[in-house]
C-alpha cells in the first residue's frame, strides 16, 4: 500500500488572495483543527512584516504538534533565513522554495531570465537545506514551461538538496489523461527524482482539480496540494473521500482521520467564508470564547509558566512575566490555575500603566425593536473625547464608539464575560483581549453591569496599547 500525503494550502492561498484576511486567532484555530485531522503538511502564508508575521508563526508552531509546517522563502537567502528563524521551533518544519517556470511568470514574477532562475534555485534550497532537513521545492505553472528547462530546474533542486519537488499546473487548464502523461515524462527525464517525493498542485480552473490529482497518483506523485475550499487545488474533503472510497482498490491510503473530517471541514469552511462586517467591532469567523487548555499549580515553577503564557500568545517581559508569577503564586496556594484564571491574572498583573483613554461615562440604549447605540464620553490628557455608534447588539455598539474616538480598529482576539459572585446584584468579569502589531493586550474590568464590565476591560486593553505607543 503507498501512503498518499496531503499539504493544505488554504492559509497560503487565502494570504496571497487578500481578500477576507484571517485573524491571528482564524489562522491559529485552523491550523489546530488541521494538525488534530493528521494533516501531513500545512502551509502556511510568506512572512511579509517580519515582527508581526514571524511571532504568528512561532505561535502557530506551538500549537502544531503532528503535522509539518511549512512556509515560504521568498526569492533571496535572506528569505531563507527569515522563514527558519520562524518555523524552526515547529515539531516538523519545512521550508518551501518556490520558483516560476514559464517565460510569462519568470519575467513579472522574479524579474530573471531562465539561467538567473537556475542559479536562485540552487542558491535558495542549498541555503535551505543547510538549515532544515525537510525542503520543497515548487516549480510554478511547471505545465506552461519548456520540457527540457524544467527538467533542468527539477534536476538543479535536486543536486542541491530538496526533498520534495512539487509540480504546479498553476492555469489548471490540463485535462486528466494530459496531466498524466506530463508526470510520466519528468520520471522518464529525470530518474533521480524516484528517489525524492513527488507533489502536485493542481488548479481547478476546469472544475477537474481532483481527477488530475488522481491521474498524477496513478503516473506516480505521493503528495497532493489540497485546500478547504476554493479554485487553488482540489478540495480536501473531495481528495479525502477518494482516497477512503478507491484507496484499497488502487493501492493507496492516506493516515487522515476521516470520521472527524466533514465537522472539521464544516468549522475551517465558517472561518475562512466568513470576512469582517464592517459595522461591527467584533472579527467575525471564529467564535470568542476561552482559548487553551492551561492547568497548572503551586509546583508549577517561572519556566512552566512562561510556557503555558506563550502558549495562550502572550509575549512578555521578564519584568512583567515576574509580576503574573508573584500574583500566580498567591493564587496557586488555594487553587489550581487553569486558563481563565491565567488569563485574568495577566489582565491585572501585567503591563499596569497610567490611563491614556479615562472613561467619564456612558449611554446605552437597546431594545427588541431598535437598532442598539452606543453613546461613550471618555478624556485623553484632559481632552473631552465622544463617540456615538449603532452595532448589533449594546457591547458591539460600545466597542464601535470606542473604535469611533480612537480611529483604529485592533483585532478583537478574545472576549469572554463570568459571574465572580452569586446573586442578583453578582459581579461580572469581562476579559477582552486586543492584537496590534501581532501582540496581544488584555484588560478587565468588573461590575454588576456586564456592558460597564466590558467597556472598563476594553479601555484597560486600549491604554496598555497606547501606552506602548508613546514609549517606542
Amino acid at each position: 500500500m503507498k501512503e498518499i500525503k496531503f499539504t493544505d494550502i488554504t492559509l497560503r492561498e487565502v494570504a496571497r488572495g487578500g481578500d477576507g484576511a484571517l485573524s491571528f486567532k482564524e489562522i491559529i484555530e485552523m491550523a489546530k483543527i488541521l494538525d488534530k485531522l493528521k494533516l501531513d503538511v500545512i502551509s502556511l502564508a510568506p512572512i511579509v512584516n517580519e515582527k508581526i508575521d514571524s511571532l504568528l508563526v512561532r505561535t502557530v508552531a506551538s500549537a502544531v504538534r503532528k503535522s509539518a509546517l511549512s512556509i515560504p522563502v521568498g526569492f533571496s537567502e535572506a528569505g531563507v533565513d527569515v522563514a527558519w528563524n520562524a518555523v524552526a521551533e515547529a515539531a516538523h518544519p519545512r521550508l518551501y522554495v518556490e520558483a516560476p517556470l514559464s517565460a510569462v511568470q519568470m519575467e513579472f514574477v522574479c524579474h530573471k531570465k531562465p539561467e538567473g532562475v537556475i542559479e536562485m534555485t540552487d542558491r535558495l534550497v542549498r541555503r535551505a537545506r543547510a538549515l532544515c532537513p525537510d525542503v520543497e521545492f515548487a516549480a510554478v505553472d511547471a505545465t506552461r514551461s519548456e520540457p527540457e528547462f524544467l527538467y533542468k530546474a527539477i534536476r538543479t533542486a535536486l543536486a542541491a538538496g530538496a526533498t520534495t519537488v512539487t509540480v504546479c499546473d498553476s492555469a489548471g487548464t490540463m485535462m486528466p489523461y494530459e496531466f498524466n502523461s506530463f508526470i510520466k515524462d519528468i520520471y522518464a527525464n529525470v530518474p533521480e527524482l524516484r528517489e525524492a517525493a513527488l507533489g502536485v498542485k493542481c488548479s481547478d480552473e476546469l472544475a477537474m482539480a481532483a481527477a488530475c490529482a488522481v491521474s498524477a497518483v496513478k503516473a506516480g506523485a505521493s503528495e497532493v496540494d489540497v485546500a478547504v475550499s476554493g479554485r487553488c487545488a482540489p478540495e480536501l474533503e473531495t481528495a479525502a473521500h477518494i482516497i477512503r472510497t478507491r484507496g484499497d482498490d488502487c493501492g493507496y491510503y492516506s493516515g487522515i482521520k476521516y470520521t472527524e473530517l466533514h465537522r472539521s471541514i464544516a468549522q475551517m469552511n465558517w472561518i475562512t467564508r466568513t470576512q469582517r462586517s464592517k459595522t461591527s467591532a467584533f472579527d467575525t469567523g471564529l467564535s470568542i470564547s476561552g482559548g487553551s487548555d492551561v492547568l497548572l499549580d503551586a509546583n508549577d515553577d517561572i519556566e512552566a509558566l512562561s510556557t503555558a503564557v506563550s502558549r495562550l500568545g502572550y509575549d512578555l517581559s521578564e519584568e512583567d512575566m515576574t509580576k503574573v508569577y508573584d500574583t500566580f503564586i498567591n493564587v496557586a496556594k488555594k487553587k489550581s490555575v487553569g486558563t481563565k484564571e491565567l488569563e485574568a491574572i495577566i489582565a491585572t498583573s501585567a503591563l499596569q500603566v497610567p490611563p491614556t483613554y479615562e472613561l467619564v461615562s456612558f449611554v446605552i440604549n437597546s431594545g427588541n425593536i431598535i437598532n442598539a447605540t452606543a453613546n461613550i464620553h471618555c478624556r485623553r490628557r484632559g481632552e473631552d473625547l465622544s463617540g456615538l455608534a449603532v452595532g448589533d447588539g449594546p457591547i458591539d455598539a460600545a466597542f464601535l464608539a470606542i473604535e469611533q474616538i480612537t480611529g483604529h480598529h485592533y483585532e478583537l482576539d478574545d472576549f469572554q464575560i463570568q459571574a465572580v459572585t452569586e446573586g442578583r446584584e453578582a459581579m461580572g468579569s469581562t476579559l477582552v483581549k486586543l492584537r496590534s502589531n501581532g501582540r496581544l493586550y488584555s484588560g478587565n474590568g468588573i461590575s454588576t453591569d456586564i456592558i460597564g464590565s466590558s467597556i472598563r476591560a476594553y479601555f484597560n486593553a486600549l491604554n496598555k496599547i497606547a501606552y506602548e505607543e508613546n514609549h517606542r
